[in-house]
């Protein structure tokens, strides 16, 4: 994807998915459900809402394994250190993607496991 594959409706699509995972600071796994709602509306509609969501998607699904791995090795000190720089992690990436989403430029996570494709 590029600047030419995107209109500003999709922009503001593809931000408002990343952005979405914020939910989850409030919800339970909101940070899956908002961008998953978001892929599940618009993905027919617009080709780049539909790549930067499933990306959205693949990374929220992604930070919460890490996360839920981090609980566990809180039992040996160094899960606390590993959910503290997660989270901060979390919300820059999130925000980062956002950023570019609404530029017109598809982003990509780092660490992401693409388990929907």
């Amino acid at each position: 994807m590029n600047q030419l594959d995107s209109t500003p409706e999709s922009r503001m699509w593809a931000m408002l998915a990343h952005l979405s995972a914020l939910s989850g600071f409030v919800i339970p796994f909101g940070n899956i459900i908002g961008p998953l709602i978001i892929w599940l509306v618009k993905r027919d509609e617009m080709s780049f809402v539909d790549d930067q969501a499933k990306e959205a998607l693949n990374f929220n699904i992604s930070m919460t394994i890490y996360m839920l791995v981090s609980a566990v090795l809180v039992m040996v000190l160094v899960g606390i250190l590993m959910l503290a720089v997660l989270g901060i992690a979390w919300l820059v990436l999130a925000i980062m993607a956002a950023v570019k989403a609404n530029e017109g430029t598809a982003y990509r996570y780092p660490l992401t496991l693409r388990l929907v494709k």
